[in-house]
């Protein structure tokens, strides 16, 4: 039986499609049954499918859940799987919230992506559920 050497760093490696990605919950506290959780994700990177230009975003999702809360670092690491995924701004948001609505089956839940300036404009894009 062998010892794990805890001098040596966990190597943390993300997926590298949404596809793949693995997205966690745990059961809500009763008092965040009534609250909106807030969550922002600064730096989350994109694809234009026709340029193929990087795009730059700060997603945020607030949500009310239901019975399950999820697991922000799992966020974060699905968001990050889209550093290579080349889609526009909006299908981009509302991928993600039809993602997140799915695993965690929430009261109410909004993703906003704020997307960085290129080319002059600034697009933000807002999906809600329920719609």
């Amino acid at each position: 039986m062998s010892q794990m050497d805890e001098s040596k760093p966990t190597l943390f490696v993300l997926p590298t499609s949404p596809e793949i990605s693995r997205l966690r919950t745990y059961p809500a506290c009763e008092s965040d049954l009534s609250d909106e959780v807030r969550l922002r994700f600064e730096g989350i990177g994109s694809l234009c499918p026709i340029t193929g230009q990087p795009d730059t975003a700060t997603v945020s999702v607030a949500y009310v859940p239901d019975n399950l809360s999820l697991d922000e670092d799992s966020v974060w690491a699905y968001l990050c799987t889209f550093r290579n995924f080349p889609a526009f701004n909006e299908e981009i948001v509302n991928r993600i919230l039809d993602d997140l609505v799915e695993v965690t089956k929430p009261r109410e839940m909004t993703v906003i992506g704020s997307f960085a300036t290129r080319g002059g404009i600034s697009l933000t894009a807002e999906a809600s559920f329920p719609g």
